[in-house]
């Protein structure tokens, strides 16, 4: 690519448009919280302004000090400030709206930044004012722009009832249409760390609100089906487990998003949602596809070992025991036949029957997988991926390695407004790379830049884009034979 070339100078070659699947704005934190405050009340102000004091406070530890606490190196200058034009563009939807044609973007998708976090405040009241405010003050921002740009809600999902009153609001009374859930809520464990606060932070499990939960969320799944809503997550993984260096951020943030999204994407999957809503589309962010691709693959690999007949291979039952013995024997060690004469035909059968209180004995029996097409229906044509612009992983979502021969996902995504954006001019150029460099053709390309983010959302909503300037364009994709999801 020139290091000169621009979005518009990319798209002004193409002959379909360009949506991007995850833009972000920044919030201007004090003048939103006076906005989310009028919206929301006193509660949804504290909660907003609280959620935004985690950072400072966090970056203001020292290295030890957060070391002794268990606490990770965060995103310190992770906005731009050389380019103050970007600056201004990711704080200001109406100059955003005037800049996308400079950007190359005919249709942008905008996800929170201080929002991102406020669907997990541990508070329930707290936490449910302060989305509700924000999602109406957010509305508020984008009102009038919404033929190139819609702003996406921030939905709790603590339990069931919450996630469903704000999706009723966000669609009926804001007309949302892109909803972010929170995945990865925190339970706190029983036997856990007492009253210690340092501790109890560690004493938790993650509910990915698919399988293992504490709530049955099929009535969200038939909610978001019902209002026309494509659930998306944009939870990161960084900040606990293997990403968790009080010095490092960058330790800490590579992968994290896609670790996020895999284990949502896994649960929803082996714990038979996509089987029980086959309308329903699915969208993991920032993350990219490689992640998908390697799931994907990894599925379908242990399904042959760990669905019910390839577990029954391993049924201890079937071991001969006798011919084992004469083996040992044969070849003589001594010190294993004494071993197993003792124990009367070790292994020892009861330790080995042991299944940890599984009784099903096939850990894909709530997907109901008995070919290769049911892949294709549960995981490769519902799940979408969006993907920064410049990942050359971005490729693999459309080879042949996948499973099946099954073509991913992928979307377009520029994450505008973030660190890794020094110009917002050059993420469409940088996602062509990958045609000039022989790694997608163009019509990958439009896939990935235009088709994919239109069959997510479009297919749940058939009026999604009415009124948009890629309207004629997105009616189009809808009303042609979707993409060959899978080999012939």
């Amino acid at each position: 690519m020139s290091p000169h070339r621009t979005g518009a100078e990319t798209r002004s070659a193409l002959k379909h448009p360009i949506i991007d699947a995850d833009g972000h704005w920044i919030e201007y934190t004090s003048v939103f919280a006076e906005q989310i405050r009028k919206a929301g009340g006193a509660k949804a102000e504290a909660g907003f302004r609280a959620s935004q004091r985690r950072l400072p406070e966090l970056l203001s530890l020292s290295i030890e000090e957060r070391k002794r606490r268990g606490l990770a190196q965060d995103g310190y200058w992770a906005r731009s400030s050389t380019n103050t034009v970007d600056r201004a563009t990711s704080m200001l939807p109406r100059m955003l709206y005037d800049r996308l044609d400079e950007f190359g973007i005919d249709f942008g998708i905008v996800y929170p930044t201080a929002g991102l976090g406020i669907p997990r405040i541990p508070d329930g009241e707290t936490r449910r004012a302060t989305c509700r405010g924000y999602n109406i003050v957010a509305a508020e921002y984008f009102a009038k722009l919404g033929d190139r740009l819609t702003p996406v809600m921030a939905i709790p999902t603590h339990s069931p009832d919450e996630a469903i009153a704000e999706l009723e609001f966000v669609v009926k009374q804001l007309g949302a249409k892109v909803c972010m859930l929170a995945s990865g809520i925190p339970r706190p464990l029983t036997a856990g760390a007492g009253a210690d606060p340092e501790l109890a932070r560690f004493a938790v499990r993650y509910d990915q609100l698919g399988l293992d939960s504490d709530h049955d969320y099929d009535p969200v799944w038939e909610k978001c089906r019902e209002l026309g809503v494509a659930p998306t997550f944009h939870t990161g993984g960084r900040g606990f487990g293997l990403r968790a260096s009080p010095s490092n951020y960058t330790f800490n943030h590579i992968g994290h998003f896609a670790e996020g999204g895999q284990a949502v994407a896994k649960a929803l999957f082996l714990g038979g949602v996509t089987r029980r809503f086959p309308e329903l589309n699915f969208a993991f962010l920032e993350g990219g596809a490689g992640w998908g691709c390697q799931l994907f693959a990894d599925l379908t690999e242990h399904w042959e070992r760990r669905n019910k007949a390839g577990i029954a291979y391993n049924d201890p039952m079937k071991l001969d025991r006798a011919l084992l013995k004469t083996l040992i024997d044969r070849y003589g060690y001594a010190d294993i036949a004494a071993e197993v004469a003792r124990r009367d035909g070790w292994p020892n059968l009861e330790e080995d029957l042991l299944t940890g209180g599984d009784t099903v004995l096939d850990d894909f029996a709530l997907c109901g997988i008995a070919r290769k097409d049911d892949w294709v229906a549960l995981f490769a044509r519902p799940f979408y991926f969006g993907c920064e612009a410049d990942d050359r992983m971005n490729a693999v979502a459309f080879g042949r390695a996948n499973p099946f021969g099954a073509r991913i996902n992928a979307m377009f995504s520029t994450d505008n407004g973030h660190f890794d954006v020094q110009d917002m001019r050059k993420p469409v150029a940088e996602a062509w790379e990958l045609v000039e460099d022989g790694l997608l053709t163009e019509v990958d390309f439009r896939d990935f830049a235009f088709a994919n983010a239109v069959r997510l959302w479009g297919t749940q909503n058939a009026r999604f884009f009415e009124g948009t300037a890629v309207a004629e364009a997105a009616a189009a994709v809808l009303a042609a034979a979707p993409a060959r999801a899978a080999a012939e």
